[in-house]
Formats: C-alpha cells, sequence, structure tokens
C-alpha cells in the first residue's frame, strides 16, 4: 500500500521559497477548531489542538484500515486575526482569535468524520472534541514564504509582507493570516523552526 506524503504530492503549499512567492491555493478539506488567546499559556488552545491530533490520527488509521488508503497526517496549521491586527507585530498574544486546522484528504467523507469522532469520544473523549468540525477552506491567491526561526521572530518578515511585498505588487490582503507549522516546537530549537507564512490576497 502506498503511503501519501502531502509535503511531496503538494509541495508548492508545504516546501514553499525562502522569498515572497504568488500562489494560487485550491480548496482543500480540514478538520478544525476556533479559539481565542496566547497559545502558549490558554488551555483553550492546547484542549483544541489535542483534539484535532486524536481525530486527525484516527481517520488515517481508519483510511488506511477500511479504505486502504494510507496517508502521512498533515502539519498543524493556524489562521490568525484580532480586533487590532497591529497585536501581531507587538505580539500581544492574549488579543489573537485563531482557527487551528489539519488538511484532510478528499476521500475523508463527512460520514467517516462523524464516526472518527464517536471513535475518539469512546477512546479519550478530549475535552475539545465537540468543537472539531470538518469543512473546506479555499484561500485561491495568496502571498507566502517560509520562516526559520523563533515564532517571535516573524515581526519582520510579517511586517515586510503587508507593508512592502504585497502593495508592490499591486496587491491588497484578502482573507486571514494562515501560519503552517513544519517543525514540532517540542523537538526543534526555536532558531530553527520551519513556519511557512501566507497571506490570502487580492488585486488592489
Amino acid at each position: 500500500m502506498d503511503k501519501v506524503d502531502f509535503k511531496k504530492t503538494l509541495k508548492e503549499l508545504y516546501v514553499p521559497q525562502k522569498k515572497f512567492a504568488i500562489i494560487n491555493v485550491p480548496e482543500m478539506q480540514f478538520v478544525m477548531v476556533d479559539g481565542h488567546g496566547d497559545p502558549n499559556t490558554a488551555q483553550e488552545y492546547q484542549d483544541a489542538v489535542e483534539a484535532l491530533y486524536a481525530v486527525a490520527y484516527k481517520m488515517k488509521f481508519f483510511s488506511k484500515k477500511t479504505l486502504e488508503k494510507d496517508y502521512t497526517v498533515p502539519p498543524l496549521e493556524g489562521l490568525w486575526w484580532a480586533e487590532n491586527m497591529e497585536t501581531f507585530l507587538t505580539r500581544e498574544k492574549s488579543q489573537w482569535d485563531w482557527t487551528m486546522m489539519i488538511m484532510t484528504p478528499e476521500w475523508i467523507t463527512a460520514e467517516i468524520f462523524n464516526e472518527t469522532v464517536k471513535q475518539v469520544r469512546k477512546a479519550k473523549n478530549p475535552a475539545s472534541l465537540d468543537l472539531v468540525r470538518l469543512e473546506p477552506y479555499h484561500e485561491g491567491l495568496s502571498v507566502q514564504i517560509i520562516h526559520i526561526g523563533s515564532y517571535d521572530d516573524e515581526g519582520p518578515v510579517l511586517a515586510q509582507m503587508h507593508s512592502d511585498f504585497i502593495p508592490n505588487n499591486g496587491l491588497v490582503e484578502n482573507g486571514k493570516h494562515h501560519e503552517i507549522y513544519l517543525s514540532d516546537p517540542r523537538r526543534v530549537a526555536p532558531e530553527k523552526l520551519k513556519t511557512v507564512l501566507r497571506q490570502p490576497v487580492r488585486k488592489a
């Protein structure tokens, strides 16, 4: 049985260049949980991530066993926004809203998702399980770059993206800031973390 690795089959989306690039992101399916607060300290965030991974891995094992389609669970992703977007540059994380999510193959149906949630509830029943949903997300035209380093060092790169690259290319922001976490912060030093930074845009 072949094992699909979406970081390889969707390399443009998950292994971007070290310079700003304009791409077109297709509609994809995700398991998602919404929340608010500092990801470093908010229990709400920890509960959301725990529930997402529990569902994502249960779906992967269901797919391998029942559908004979195996795949590597894609990396954790996050959509980020705030009432005052300046808080992203000042890193006032307690003011942030977020949607944490994990990409899910198109062959995972709503029926499979619902069955998976039932199985997770019986086995572990994580605190935020009832908040997990399955839905499509379409970004379309976007600007992205890979950032290597601490999450708290993203500010200058984001400032350059929003104040320089986007307007200089005749574009304006058109959606929520998007990050894809290619590294496990529990195992990788902060200065070596790899994070995709993406901003949906439209022509001005």
